[in-house]
């Protein structure tokens, strides 16, 4: 049975700033004292998982450990069915620099590439799906794990300057515009009592809010 976080301080097992702002989205409505781990100044864990939970898992352990507070993690990325599911939980990798920075035009601009390498043109060739992964780990090393996916298409070139990572190329299945060309409610919004949610993120955050918060 899924154990119960009674609201107060809470840690998001982030050093992202886009992953953060929506989380914070989400979390929002619910009461808790919220910071995170890159504004605690905690160093990021290294991740060596082979699944998104492995990693999503890492990051919430570690936080919880260095507070002594429940923490809650995501891990994410984007899985393109031409070239079997990469980057998935390399997604990030693939935009990192020698600097440590990361450049997510160069990362679209390699998923690009290596498409057309596949011959993968038509958008039926293009399918895709965001997963997300959130990981909430209590001061007792009890940890939950909740799974959100969306299915799409890779449009090329990028369009829109909203979202973060690969979302300019992102157009999710019943939409004519990609993540980038939405705005942050239409993308993650989501709040108790709505029926449905959009982003990957969102899925996997409802999932939580129904069996962590009692959230219908």
């Amino acid at each position: 049975m899924t154990r119960k976080l009674e609201p107060g301080k809470l840690v998001l097992a982030t050093h992202n700033a886009g992953k953060l702002a929506e989380m914070r989205d989400l979390v929002g409505p619910f009461g808790f004292d919220v910071t995170s781990a890159g504004e605690l100044g905690l160093a990021e864990p290294p991740e060596h998982g082979t699944t998104f939970e492995e990693n999503a898992r890492t990051k919430a352990v570690a936080a919880m450990e260095a507070t002594g507070l429940p923490a809650l993690s995501d891990d994410s990325g984007l899985c393109v069915d031409a070239l079997d599911g990469a980057p998935g939980v390399h997604t990030a990798d693939w935009a990192q620099l020698p600097d440590g920075s990361r450049d997510f035009a160069m990362a679209m601009r390699n998923v690009e590439e290596k498409l057309a390498e596949r011959g993968a043109t038509a958008p039926a060739d293009r399918t895709a799906r965001f997963v997300s992964v959130l990981c909430l780990a209590f001061p007792d090393g009890h940890v939950e794990y909740f799974r959100g996916e969306v299915e799409g298409t890779l449009v090329w070139p990028p369009r829109g300057d909203l979202g973060f990572g690969y979302d300019p190329v992102f157009m999710p299945d019943g939409h004519d515009v990609t993540f980038g060309e939405m705005t942050a409610e239409q993308k993650h919004g989501w709040k108790p009592g709505d029926a449905d949610a959009l982003s990957h993120r969102a899925r996997a955050f409802r999932k939580f809010a129904h069996e962590c918060l009692g959230v219908t």
